[in-house]
């Protein structure tokens, strides 16, 4: 799985190669940048990728004929970097011993109360 800053990409872990800015891209530029690179999308922006979730997956990604996986962020909150970081920790820490997320979506949900869940499920390709 391909996790690295965001605009970075690791190299073999020797430094780090440039990649486009991808601040201004559509969906489908990302979506398509993505798939080709192999890379593990994390969004905050979730129902444009993975459509409506686990009861009607759907979205860029159940587009795909196969993806390594999508990494959703959710908060009752308002996702300012400070709780995007949170989550992101929280999610890495569940795919730890996971193979990798091929065609899946891992959702991490923060409540309310400040409860949070992981959700794990398939994302898979066109019919």
């Amino acid at each position: 799985m391909n996790v690295g800053p965001f605009g970075r990409v690791p190299r073999d872990g020797l430094g780090s190669a440039a990649v486009p800015d991808l601040l201004s891209s559509t969906d489908w530029e990302l979506i398509t940048f993505v798939v080709t690179g192999d890379f593990t999308l994390v969004t905050h922006n979730a129902r444009d990728f993975r459509g409506e979730g686990q009861e009607n997956p759907g979205g860029l990604h159940a587009q795909q004929e196969i993806h390594a996986g999508l990494i959703c962020l959710n908060s009752f909150y308002p996702m300012d970097l400070d709780r995007q970081h949170r989550l992101f920790q929280l999610a890495l820490a569940e795919l730890d011993g996971m193979p990798d997320l091929i065609n899946q979506a891992l959702e991490i949900f923060e409540d309310e109360e400040g409860t949070v869940t992981a959700e794990l499920y398939d994302i898979p390709g066109p019919l």
